[in-house]
C-alpha cells in the first residue's frame, strides 16, 4: 500500500540554523493514553516575529506549546531554544497559560502576581526589593493595570486577569515568549491592550508564540503562521502560508468558517474598534 505523503511545508532561505532559531523542534510527538494528540512536528521558527499558532478544537495547539515547555511529556522529538533544552535556556523563555488554566482565588493581588515573573532574578524566598516592585509596577503600567496593583486577583474581570498575566511574562524580560490563547474571552479594551504589547515586543526583537482562534485577524496581528492540525500542514510568514488550500488541509470541511475568513482577508486589515 502506498505511504501517504507529507503535507509540503515551504521553505525559506532565511530559516535560521537550530542553534540559532528561538526555537527548534525535531520529530515532536505526544499522546494521551496512547492516542496520538501531536504527530512527527518538525518546526524551525525565526527570531524577531509575531507567530500565530492555528488549528481547529482538538488540533493539539495548547499541547504544542506545554510540550515545548515540557508541562506535558513527549512520547518522541526534541525540543531547543536557542540551541539549547529548555531546562538550560528557561530564563529566556515567557509563558501566559490560558486565564481559564489558573486558580484566580489564590490569596494575592495584582503586584504579587507580576512580581513572580521576576523570581528567577531575585531568588526564591528571598524577599522583593522595591527596585523589583517598580519593574513590576513599570509592567502592569504597560498593559493599563497600575491603577489595580493593589486589588486581589480574584476581584478583577477576566480581562483585567489576562492583562496582569500578560504583564508578569513582560516583567520578566525574555527573549521568547508563549502566549496560549490571550485573546480568548477578551473585551475590546483588552485585545487593544495585547495588540500593542505584541508591536512592543517584536519592536525590542522578542519573538511571540500566540496560540489564536480567530482566522480574521491573523494577517492583520501577526506576521507568521504555523497551520496545526495533530500534524504541521504549513508554516512561514503570513502572505504566502496563509492561503485557501492550506486552511482547507488544516480545517476540513469547515467551509463556512473558511469562507468567513477569506472574505475579511480579502477586505484588508482588521482592527478592533475603537471606544467612545
Amino acid at each position: 500500500m502506498a505511504q501517504s505523503q507529507q503535507p509540503s511545508i515551504p521553505s525559506s532561505p532565511a530559516t535560521p540554523l537550530p542553534e540559532e532559531a528561538p526555537l527548534w523542534v525535531n520529530d515532536l510527538t505526544v499522546a494521551y493514553h496512547r492516542k496520538p494528540v501531536l504527530w512527527d512536528i518538525d518546526l524551525t521558527l525565526p527570531e524577531g516575529r509575531l507567530i500565530a499558532v492555528v488549528g481547529p478544537n482538538g488540533a493539539g495547539k495548547s499541547t504544542f506549546i506545554k510540550a515545548v515547555l515540557g508541562l506535558v511529556p513527549r512520547a518522541s522529538g526534541s525540543v531547543t531554544i536557542y540551541g539549547e533544552s529548555y531546562e538550560n535556556q528557561r530564563h529566556l523563555v515567557g509563558y501566559v497559560p490560558q486565564r481559564e488554566s489558573v486558580d484566580w482565588d489564590f490569596p494575592v493581588n495584582a503586584l504579587d502576581v507580576v512580581a513572580m515573573g521576576l523570581y528567577r532574578r531575585i531568588g526564591w524566598f528571598r524577599p522583593i526589593s522595591r527596585s523589583h516592585r517598580q519593574i513590576a509596577m513599570e509592567a502592569l503600567e504597560k498593559v493599563g493595570m497600575a491603577n489595580f496593583a493593589k486589588r486581589q486577583i480574584s476581584q478583577l474581570s477576566g480581562g483585567q486577569q489576562q492583562r496582569v498575566f500578560l504583564a508578569r511574562a513582560l516583567a520578566q524580560d525574555a527573549q521568547l515568549y508563549f502566549m496560549d490563547e490571550p485573546f480568548a474571552g477578551v473585551d475590546v479594551a483588552t485585545e487593544r491592550a495585547i495588540i500593542a504589547l505584541l508591536k512592543e515586543l517584536k519592536a525590542a526583537g522578542k519573538t511571540c508564540v500566540v496560540v489564536h482562534h480567530d482566522l480574521q485577524t491573523v494577517p492583520t496581528y501577526f506576521d507568521h503562521v504555523v497551520l496545526l492540525n495533530m500534524r504541521l500542514v504549513a508554516a512561514g510568514p503570513v502572505d504566502p502560508v496563509f492561503n485557501e488550500e492550506n486552511l482547507k488541509k488544516t480545517y476540513g470541511g469547515r467551509l463556512t468558517l473558511l469562507s468567513q475568513a477569506l472574505d475579511e482577508v480579502a477586505k484588508g486589515p482588521h482592527f478592533p474598534p475603537t471606544q467612545g
